[in-house]
């Protein structure tokens, strides 16, 4: 299946098909990528400088921890709710238009909320982040898939992977130094000049590419129903940790979901232009890559999800010496992006798939050796094995949905891609996080019994266990010295085992991702896009 492509002029209007793009940098497809990576590392940035912020935010706007929570969650909702939807509107109005768009309203609710004077509209702002990020992230790889031909798709789309992974795992680095030596709106008003310097970019170098046959309506049930759905599960695995697996609201939650899902298929059968055509799943590798994307996220960004409170709370370092500690990921990340983009497409991305989800699995497993007395060389080890792992299932899975999609449906396959992925990542840390409460729920009254420490009763005994959880020695104040230091022992030890074994749950689901691998395939549609701008 294949689409042609028509190009848009330089100017608002566009020009009459078939007209070539435009001479010097318009439209070229490097300049083109420099141009999304740089809106695309906002959003990516965001994702985790924020939390750093959020001990200065509370303090100064007097938040609550349930208020502080909602500032992530609202940022994490608002974007994954509307990631498939955003990439929709970019394939029917235009992905130039869209990511436009994005960026501009990216950076004036980053500029709100460092102007807000209340937590109350630091949060509703945050939303309005996730909105507008949802509707940059997609329109980005459709960008990429119209410019490039072909034979150097799978390098952009690795350099794009870069980006993310080094703005992602850079966050906390650079909010602890702008936390530490400017302010918690710093952290915001960065992405101000980012975003202008995107936009200006983007007025100048980007081309709008449309596909003859893109959708010319909107499928409003599809978008409401599959928005329902979509809340519903995130909602639920939000708010899991708190409620608890057991509890009636959360399955109440998931069954909502599981219905919501059930009548938007249902629906896309039955609607004349469909959100997303069924046709699309019929596409095996396709689906394996949605698939991929996922249980990559699981293993990933839950089992990331501890090793900050590891190297925080039970080594003792800031949040800028544990962002150092994490260079090695990052520095493999930066480096393995682009050698995966040039090794997927001359050998295809089965092999580097299964490849990088084995070494992601083995990273898993020395994860969970880690202890307490682990020196930064052997964590660098296993970190820099992650990077190289993660590095090609960031390219490849992202190569294998948005090249076996048609053309006039790239933005929806890219909002699938992220869509999965932020899925993956919150059911990583809802499901490991469970894994770590039932394990330090069930070690720690043993564990405190044996230091030879008095009994707690329950109601104390449960609060200990949470602060357990993040690696946190539940000490009173004016407690004498040799006792504070058995209960830290106890807390990090019991810490460390439930960590443990929640990385080797996340390499259990590495392992069955290097399977799914092997069901992934070159994009069919990859040369729809191709030859359009000069190399």
């Amino acid at each position: 299946m294949t689409s042609q492509t028509t190009i848009d002029k330089a100017g608002p209007e566009g020009p009459a098909p078939g007209d070539p793009p435009g001479k010097g940098l318009r439209g070229h497809p490097w300049v083109t990528l420099f141009t999304v990576a740089v809106g695309v590392m906002m959003v990516a940035l965001d994702g985790t400088i924020v939390a750093i912020a959020n001990p200065a935010i509370g303090k100064d706007l007097g938040a609550t921890w349930s208020d502080l929570q909602w500032i992530t969650n609202a940022y994490f909702l608002a974007l994954a709710v509307s990631l498939i939807t955003a990439g929709k509107l970019g394939d029917r109005f235009g992905h130039r238009q869209t990511f436009l768009i994005g960026v501009a309203g990216f950076a004036a609710s980053s500029a709100a909320i460092g102007l807000s004077d209340g937590i109350t509209m630091v949060i509703v702002f945050r939303v309005f982040q996730g909105l507008f990020g949802a509707l940059l992230m997609p329109a980005a790889l459709g960008l990429l898939r119209a410019a490039f031909p072909a034979e150097k798709l799978n390098m952009a789309i690795g350099i794009w992977g870069m980006v993310i992974g080094a703005s992602t795992a850079g966050g906390p680095i650079l909010g602890g130094v702008l936390v530490e030596h400017v302010n918690w709106q710093s952290v915001f008003f960065i992405n101000v000049p980012v975003g202008v310097l995107a936009l200006v970019l983007g007025v100048w170098i980007l081309l709008d590419h449309r596909a003859e046959n893109a959708p010319r309506s909107f499928d409003v049930l599809g978008i409401a129903l599959l928005s329902a759905a979509m809340f519903c599960l995130v909602w639920a695995l939000i708010k899991a940790p708190e409620w608890g697996w057991g509890d009636g609201r959360t399955w109440a939650f998931i069954a909502a979901s599981a219905v919501g899902f059930a009548l938007f298929a249902l629906w896309e059968t039955k609607v004349g232009e469909p959100l997303i055509p069924p046709a699309l799943f019929r596409s095996v590798p396709l689906s394996a890559g949605v698939v991929l994307m996922v249980l990559m996220a699981i293993a990933f960004m839950g089992g990331l999800f501890f090793v900050t409170f590891y190297l925080q709370n039970v080594h003792g370092l800031s949040p800028v010496d544990a962002g150092l500690h994490l260079l090695p990921l990052t520095g493999m990340m930066i480096v393995g992006s682009p050698l995966a983009g040039a090794m997927i497409t001359k050998v295809g991305p089965r092999v580097p798939l299964a490849g990088g989800m084995a070494c992601t699995a083995l990273a898993m497993y020395g994860m969970s050796t880690l202890d307490k007395g682990t020196g930064s060389a052997v964590m660098s080890l296993w970190f820099a094995l992650l990077g190289l792992g993660l590095a090609p299932v960031m390219v490849g899975a992202t190569e294998v949905i948005v090249g076996n999609a048609p053309l006039e449906l790239s933005g929806v396959a890219g909002g699938l891609q992220q869509a999965a992925m932020q899925i993956g990542g919150s059911l990583g840390t809802a499901v490991l996080g469970a894994v770590m409460a039932s394990k330090v729920d069930g070690d720690l009254p043993g564990n405190w019994a044996d230091a030879g420490l008095p009994q707690l009763p329950p109601h104390q005994l449960e609060q200990a266990a949470e602060l357990v959880q993040q690696g946190i020695a539940p000490v009173a104040e004016g407690t004498p010295a040799p006792v504070a230091a058995k209960i830290t022992d106890v807390a990090h030890d019991t810490f460390v085992s439930g960590m443990s074994l929640a990385s080797l749950v996340a390499a259990g689901v590495a392992v069955v991702a290097v399977l799914v691998a092997f069901l992934t395939k070159r994009g069919e549609n990859a040369e729809a896009g191709a030859g359009v701008g000069h190399i």
